[in-house]
Order: C-alpha cells, then structure tokens, then sequence
C-alpha cells in the first residue's frame, strides 16, 4: 500500500540541488547588475527562491491524487487566465504578467505545471496498453489550446516547452508506430502553416540561425554576443562582477534569458562544468524518484517535470553556444524571473510528494 506522506521522507536532497543553483543565479544576477540600478533585482530572485522553498513544502505535504482529481479543474483556471491576460495592457509589447504590486506574475509558467497534472491524470489509466488516439485526441487538446493562447501573448518559448511534458508522457506509456507516423506526417505539413504565422522578428531569427554570418549586428546580434562571452571565458572565467561583455551590455538582458553566456564569461569552463553537473544531479534525482513512484500516476507527474526542465536547460544552452535559434526559454532556476523560480520550486514540491508517497519495499 501507499504510505502516508511524512516529514521524514521529505526529499532534502532534491530541494537542496536546487536551492544551490538558484543560490548561483542570484549571485550571478548581483554580479551582472553590480553597479546599475537594476542592482536590487538579486533580492526578488533570493525572496521569489525562499517563497519557492515553502511553496515546495506545502505542495509536498498534499497527496499528488489529490491534485490529479482536480486536473480538469485546474486546466480550466489555467485557460481562463491566459484568456484574460490576452485583454490586459501590454507590457513591452507582449501580455504575459499580471502585475501584483512588489512583482509580477507570469501566468504560462504556472500552467506548465497545469499540463503535468493534465498529461498524467489522461494517460494514468493506461496500464498495458499504449496510447490510443482518443488519449493524443486528450492530449492535442491539453496541449494545445494553452499553447496557442501563450503564442498569442506572444511568448512561442514558453508555449514550445509544453510539447516536451506530453511527449514524454506518450513514449512512457508507449504508442504504436502507425500513431508516430501519421503525427510525423501532420507536423511536417503544419511547418509551412507554422512559419505563415511566426512574426517578422521570430522568422528572422530562424534565418539567422540559418546563415549566422549574414546578419551579425542585427537578428543575430544577441546569439554573436553571447558565444564571444563565452569563448572570452576560457577555463576559469575572468572573475566575479569582471564579465566585459555583460557588464558593458554587449549581451541583451544578461541576467535574464542569456544568463549562461554571462556566468560562463565569470566563471569560465570550470564554473560551467559546475552547474551542468547540479542539473545532471537534480534530473538523475528526479528519474529516480520516478523510478519508484508508487503508481504510474505519480511517474508520470515526476518524468513530466524531468522532461520540462531538460528541454528548458538544452534549448537554453543550445541557443547560447549558437546551436539552436533564439527563443524566450529561461534557464531552469539561474535566470531572473521570480514566476519561473516559484514555478519550479512548486514542481519539485510535486515530485518530493510523490516519492513520500511510495511504495514500500
């Protein structure tokens, strides 16, 4: 049977990998900010980290059956503030926070969320049997409509990190190659729609990544900067507060989406190869946890969480070093933005619940 969740079980480890690297980020945000008026922004990112902390906790102490039952609930409340946020003034021409007075609240990284509990409560049902097409029908739709909502905003990033979480769902549960091959077919066909739809700025970017050095001081100016940062790094960084590029404001937003350029200049490759290996930790925690989860429920919630933070760490780095276009993905924990920190937090909160709930030995 499923054990109670108790104190005893709570996954300190797994919280603790994080706090870490949420630990790094805001001393990287003070770093790259020393000196300007955006100094203070460290202390939002350390209280949004701290409020991350206890949100985990809470979380942790709610059976996670208990959040699957309300999935649909949930799923609702989650349209529902995209929907309103697209009726809200927009903020640097994009409708993505809802102010809160202190701070701001970015809805789509809560719904990230919203979609694990989705994807797991649709294929936890599944035992011996792969998806059929009445679960990807679920699936397309869970998907889907708030990704639609979030390009809207617009904010294809966040929107493009909700595929991963339903895919990993898919593969663990298992499908039949005749499924793989008819959504092949249906995403090839839906690329030329997709790009009739992308906005001039985000076409140019795919261009860009396509011919690099065609346009170095425009649509590829922000990925130009942040490989010279990186390569100016070398093997042990120039040092805390001594990132040129950063701190002469070559790289756009540094302590924000391309805060990996900006750590890598300080802290060189040994610093790099620092965080990568904290990552690699929390995700192998995660698989573990998954492992042995008490039922294919909470495995599902906890490779959802796994898969969303994989995807957001790659696509992240892949867009620094120059091997994928820019996009608006953060990077997991390090980049400035306390909706994404307490997001996060709150996943993790759902996987510790899972694993003080499982099975016993």
């Amino acid at each position: 049977m499923l054990r109670p969740g108790k104190l005893k079980d709570f996954d300190w480890f797994l919280l603790g990998v994080a706090v870490v690297i949420a630990v790094i980020g805001a001393i990287e945000i003070y770093s790259t900010t020393l000196g300007t008026p955006l100094v203070g922004q460290y202390r939002k990112q350390i209280l949004f980290t701290f409020i991350g902390c206890l949100g985990a906790f809470v979380v942790s102490r709610i059976d996670y059956h208990a959040i699957l039952e309300r999935a649909p609930w949930l799923f609702g409340l989650g349209v529902l503030g995209l929907v309103v946020l697209l009726f809200t003034k927009p903020v640097a021409g994009a409708r993505r926070w809802f102010p809160l007075g202190f701070a701001t609240l970015q809805v789509s990284e809560l719904v990230k969320l919203v979609i694990i509990v989705s994807v797991a409560a649709i294929l936890a049902d599944r035992r011996d049997e792969a998806a059929t097409w009445k679960d990807l029908l679920k699936l397309g739709i869970v998907v889907g409509l708030p990704a639609a909502l979030v390009a809207l905003e617009p904010d294809l990033g966040t929107a493009l990190t909700f595929v991963p979480i339903a895919a990993a769902g898919v593969l663990m549960v298992g499908i039949r190659f005749r499924h793989v091959a008819v959504l092949a077919l249906f995403g090839a066909l839906m690329l030329p729609v997709g790009w009739h739809f992308l906005r001039p700025y985000q076409r140019e970017r795919v261009v860009s990544f396509i011919h690099p050095a065609q346009d170095t001081r425009g649509s590829h100016y922000q990925a130009t900067q942040s490989k010279i940062a990186i390569g100016s790094g070398g093997f042990l960084g120039k040092g805390f507060g001594s990132g040129t590029q950063s701190r002469l404001g070559f790289i756009p937003v540094s302590r924000a989406d391309f805060m990996f350029a900006t750590y890598s200049e300080e802290q060189g490759f040994v610093g790099t190869l620092f965080v990568m290996l904290l990552y690699f930790v929390l995700l192998l925690r995660l698989l573990d946890v998954a492992q042995t989860a008490g039922d294919r429920a909470g495995s599902l919630v906890v490779v959802g969480l796994a898969a969303l933070l994989f995807f957001q760490v790659s696509v992240n780095v892949g867009m620094m070093i120059g091997f994928l276009p820019i996009t608006g993905i953060p990077l997991p924990l390090m980049s400035q933005g306390g909706s994404s920190v307490l997001s996060t937090f709150l996943g993790l909160g759902m996987a510790i619940s899972v694993r003080m709930r499982r099975l016993v030995n």
